[in-house]
């Protein structure tokens, strides 16, 4: 089953800083939604994405709202809302999407740092949404190198906000 990664990262490929996202971009967020939950009829997309990451996002958006959500832990215990899907391993999570059958939509990785490091080298992995941000924050996360094989396919023109430019890159293999 193939799945696509979609992050923000600055100029130094940083994500976070103390889990939080260093950076409010409205655009970058409107950006994230529209990808992670745009869906062939009659599927539902999928996002992946570690126990931190999960514990990161505001409770209003736990679950992310028409996404099947994964989160990926070593604490088969962790206690989650009804629908949320508990995987030890990406390899699991994907295994446990690929039941689903016909009515999963696309599968997105959404963090962070260590999911990202083994999502980017597996061998599933045939695209990257990237938002490429014109700046640099004091991020204690970041993301991986692309490796060799990934090709820019597609960029936005820069968007400016808050005064910061960014724009939004398709990398695929």
């Amino acid at each position: 089953m193939n799945f696509s990664i979609i992050a923000a990262i600055d100029n130094n490929r940083g994500i976070g800083i103390g889990n939080k996202l260093p950076w409010h971009l409205k655009g970058d967020m409107n950006h994230y939604r529209a990808v992670t939950t745009t869906a062939e009829p009659g599927t539902t997309n999928a996002v992946i994405m570690g126990r931190t990451t999960w514990e990161s996002l505001p409770e209003k958006y736990r679950p992310q709202p028409d996404r099947i959500n994964v989160i990926l832990t070593r604490r088969r215990d962790m206690l989650v809302p009804d629908g949320v899907l508990v995987a030890g391993s990406l390899d699991e999570a994907l295994d446990m999407l690929s039941s689903l059958g016909a009515g999963l939509g696309e599968v997105f990785v959404i963090g962070g740092a260590s999911v990202y490091a083994e999502s980017i080298v597996h061998p599933s992995c045939h695209k990257v949404y990237l938002t490429e941000i014109d700046n640099e924050y004091d991020c204690d996360t970041h993301f991986p190198p692309l490796p060799p094989g990934f090709i820019k396919k597609n960029a936005s023109d820069k968007q400016s906000e808050q005064g910061v430019s960014y724009k939004f890159v398709i990398y695929e293999k």
